[in-house]
């Protein structure tokens, strides 16, 4: 479901200070405006989500939420993350709450994705799949492997920003972009912002990349390294504001392409031929250059 296509699911209650929720600001006012004036609060710790009870609460939090902006933002850590390797965590950035959940998937396994909600029988796996509710992953072709494959968790409703950054060039379209890369040439960070979530991405870097000293097997540490905490966190804290840069650029018909593209990659990763570190991966869709 393309996010220009979709309606909010409900208006969230103002907050007693009389100041609009963050997804009100957004949908209310005019689409620049409201980005310069999207300020999250950086500095607020992550919920770890570890226990079946914790699940369930977090699944009544994810119901019901705005569709457009998207109200989710998703990301996964883990050993060689891949049908050929585990996750370890995933991260949730709810928009609406300005909250980031870890769900712990290397203690939960299964259970993350099959405890119901308190108020009624609805999973994450069930959210996870639901068409009618909009996700955004950067790059969900490992992501939705290694999910499919040791879950069986079939991704549906996915917003790829890796495709949607790619999607709004003005120049060649043949390559695909890092993360990185695109927070710091697209993301309008403040100083501060871009500070902070380049120590986070250092001191991550030290704890889990084998070339700097580091093992991923870190991401199975429990309790979870405060440093390995903060880089999940800022890995998918500041995807709303690239989600609203380059929607702010995009025609309709590649939107559509776009939306196109994420249900196809999902689709490559289910295949028994996928090859998550293919050099393949470095290209663009084929008819987009």
């Amino acid at each position: 479901m393309s996010a220009s296509e979709s309606s909010p699911a409900g208006r969230p209650d103002r907050e007693s200070s009389g100041r609009c929720t963050v997804a009100e600001l957004m949908r209310d006012l005019p689409l620049e405006t409201s980005l310069k004036r999207l300020d999250l609060k950086t500095g607020r710790g992550p919920e770890f989500v570890d226990t079946e009870s914790k699940v369930a609460s977090l699944v009544g939090k994810l119901q019901d939420l705005p569709t457009n902006p998207p109200s989710l933002y998703i990301d996964l850590e883990g050993v060689n993350l891949s049908r050929h390797g585990s996750i370890s965590v995933i991260q949730i950035y709810v928009l609406p709450l300005d909250e980031t959940y870890l769900v712990d998937i290397y203690t939960l396994k299964e259970k993350a994705f099959l405890q119901p909600a308190f108020n009624n029988g609805q999973t994450l796996m069930d959210i996870l799949e639901s068409p009618r509710i909009p996700k955004v992953f950067f790059d969900v072709r490992n992501d939705s492997d290694v999910l499919f494959h040791h879950f069986n968790v079939k991704l549906a409703g996915v917003i790829d920003l890796q495709l949607l950054e790619l999607a709004t060039r003005y120049y060649s379209k043949k390559y695909v972009s890092g993360l990185a890369k695109c927070i710091d040439r697209d993301a309008p960070l403040t100083a501060h912002e871009m500070r902070t979530w380049k120590a986070s991405k250092e001191k991550g870097l030290k704890l889990f990349a084998p070339e700097r000293g580091g093992s991923y097997d870190v991401f199975n540490v429990r309790p979870l390294p405060d440093d390995i905490k903060e880089y999940c966190v800022k890995d998918v804290q500041f995807l709303p504001k690239l989600w609203f840069q380059y929607q702010g650029k995009i025609s309709l018909p590649w939107s559509k392409r776009v939306m196109m593209e994420s249900a196809n990659r999902v689709i490559l990763s289910q295949t028994a031929t996928y090859d998550g570190k293919g050099k393949d991966k470095a290209l663009g869709p084929v008819g987009w250059w």
